[in-house]
């Protein structure tokens, strides 16, 4: 993992969290317990805060960044799918964020609501509690996901994370 502080903000990564070495984390970032960051992700807090909170897995090649003075906040028991774009948002507890997805300043993912695979979330967007957002721009359709399916999916990336013994990255696997 690649640790970058930035004039006075520097990375905090609970012992317990988990980040793959491609990975990049930049300023202040803040890793809860069993959080997750998998390869070649970039979380860069150059001018506010990105918080990640226990349990959450950001996946694969994703990108999260505040806006301006508006910090990136994710919450609890989240999954974060491959390649997303976040910037200045807050993703309350146990939300799925689909793959290729982007949410921008100001928007706001209620607990227990999802936002589908390539969706995009206009500066302010909000979904509400059990709600689904889809498309081009997102709008809002009811959905069958519950909490508890996110948090599955959220433990699973962290039983996953588990696996790799501490030296994984470093050694010769040849």
């Amino acid at each position: 993992m690649t640790l970058w502080s930035h004039h006075d903000r520097a990375p905090e990564v609970d012992e317990r969290a988990w980040v793959h070495p491609s990975a990049q984390l930049i300023g202040e970032v803040s890793l809860g317990p069993y959080a997750s960051v998998w390869p070649g992700a970039v979380l860069r807090a150059d001018t506010a805060a990105i918080v990640i909170g226990e349990g959450s897995c950001v996946e694969d090649l994703c990108m999260v960044h505040p806006f301006s003075s508006r910090p990136a906040l994710i919450g609890r028991e989240c999954v974060v799918g491959h390649a997303v774009h976040l910037e200045g948002v807050t993703i309350e507890d146990a939300v799925l964020v689909g793959s290729g997805s982007i949410a921008l300043e100001g928007a706001r993912v209620r607990t227990g609501a999802m936002v589908a695979a390539g969706a995009l979330l206009t500066p302010g967007f909000e979904a509400p509690a059990g709600s689904r957002a889809q498309g081009v721009p997102a709008r809002l359709v009811p959905t069958r996901i519950s909490p508890d399916d996110v948090r599955r999916g959220a433990r699973s990336y962290r039983e996953r994370a588990a696996g790799y013994p501490p030296d994984f990255w470093t050694r010769d696997h040849s």
